[in-house]
């Protein structure tokens, strides 16, 4: 499966995630990875941040499918800014 990963990470929990994702996905941008992965795999790294995350603050959104042209969007954690509230 093919997945964007991004997160917000509070400052002190920032580093741990990076080393971490680094470990599954190519590195795009800050706090944005993406790659192939599969579902095992990505459950792995979900589970290990789970050690560090503090949902109530942090989040990861994950962007998944088939291949780069349909994506399915998952947000773990706390929701920054909901697109249901556009006009």
């Amino acid at each position: 499966m093919y997945v964007i990963l991004v997160y917000d990470f509070g400052e002190k929990r920032v580093n741990k995630m990076l080393k971490l994702c680094r470990k599954y996905l190519n590195w795009i941008q800050n706090s944005v990875f993406e790659g192939e992965i599969s579902e095992v795999r990505l459950k792995e790294l979900l589970l290990q941040s789970e050690s560090f995350m503090k949902k109530e603050e942090d989040n990861i959104i994950i962007f998944s499918g088939a291949s780069q042209k349909a994506l399915d969007k998952q947000i773990i954690g706390k929701e920054r800014c909901s697109i249901d509230t556009f006009l």
